[in-house]
């Protein structure tokens, strides 16, 4: 039968640099801790280590069968982190980031709840667009929304589930330019962005019917870093601009705005948080963690339309 201590030996082992650092770290001695890894090897039949007198290195084999090792020993370590959670009450602060219109609309209100289920814990938020350096501003949690998580690097990421946006513009500007009815023809209306590159122009990723996707090219004619502000634009006739859905359903209900190109939309962001490693969390920041991902859906829905 498998032994899950030989994966936990191994993971150190590697992680240490060494059998004897290993020992120390473990309280196992050198030889035992030699023994079952040679002993893990002749189970799995593969070579993980090369072992010359000065140093240790992973076989190809070795690397793939440590990373599963770590991952199986952060999975104890936070099982153990659960119990220590319902045991004790979390306290400490937590410094979050969070993007302005997420904050506005979403985690802005969940805040106060978290705070009254653990009065021993405080909550510091930074409110910005501004792309943040966990590590160097010794930041817990920040919360973002992309396309995509593949840049988040090293960093640990918890999926909060996708934020889904439109095409939107004002009946007058689809009156004055004429509405588009192919997706070839956006770029004859003006248009309001987050932001666009050093030359003023800007990319918007759609997504249309059979999963076709077109990159729409364009020059916005003015640009802001809140969306709140951008939507006052886009209802005054300035331009189109991608808004969140939740950000724009009453304007789209009331006839205030409405949905450019009924078909297609713009790629749907993913709502997640990101934070340095799982290793070593207190637990204020686990529960917190855990806080948003019982209900930032639930407060997403519950924007009013």
């Amino acid at each position: 039968m498998q032994d899950l201590n030989d994966m936990l030996f191994f993971a150190e082992v590697v992680d240490r640099g060494g059998f004897a650092a290993a020992s120390r770290t473990l309280g196992v001695p050198k030889s035992r801790l030699s023994r079952r890894v040679a002993d893990l090897e002749a189970r799995l039949g593969v070579r993980l280590l090369q072992r010359t007198t000065r140093k240790l290195s992973l076989t190809e084999a070795g690397e793939t069968y440590h990373r599963h090792c770590v991952v199986m020993r952060e999975a104890a370590e936070a099982a153990d982190e659960a119990v220590e959670l319902v045991r004790k009450e979390p306290r400490g602060t937590v410094r979050v980031t969070c993007p302005v219109t997420l904050a506005q609309t979403t985690v802005g209100p969940l805040l106060p709840l978290f705070l009254r289920k653990h009065p021993q814990v405080r909550v510091d938020l930074h409110i910005t667009n501004r792309a943040i350096d966990l590590v160097q501003e010794g930041v817990d949690v920040a919360l973002r929304v992309r396309p995509t998580v593949d840049d988040s690097g090293s960093l640990v990421v918890k999926n909060l589930g996708l934020s889904r946006a439109v095409l939107v513009a004002s009946p007058q500007l689809l009156q004055i330019h004429g509405a588009p009815t192919a997706v070839e023809e956006l770029g004859r209306l003006p248009t309001v962005a987050m932001s666009a590159s050093t030359e003023g122009r800007a990319t918007w990723s759609l997504l249309g019917p059979g999963e076709r996707r077109f990159e729409l090219q364009h020059r916005p004619v003015y640009t802001a870093d809140d969306l709140l502000t951008l939507r006052h634009a886009v209802v005054q006739s300035t331009g189109m601009c991608v808004l969140p859905d939740y950000l724009c359903a009453r304007e789209l209900k009331a006839g205030t705005l409405r949905e450019v190109l009924p078909g297609w939309a713009p790629v749907a962001g993913v709502m997640h948080a990101v934070f340095p490693s799982r290793r070593g969390m207190v637990p204020a920041v686990r529960r917190f963690l855990d806080f948003l991902g019982e209900h930032v859906n639930e407060q997403a829905l519950a924007v009013p339309r």
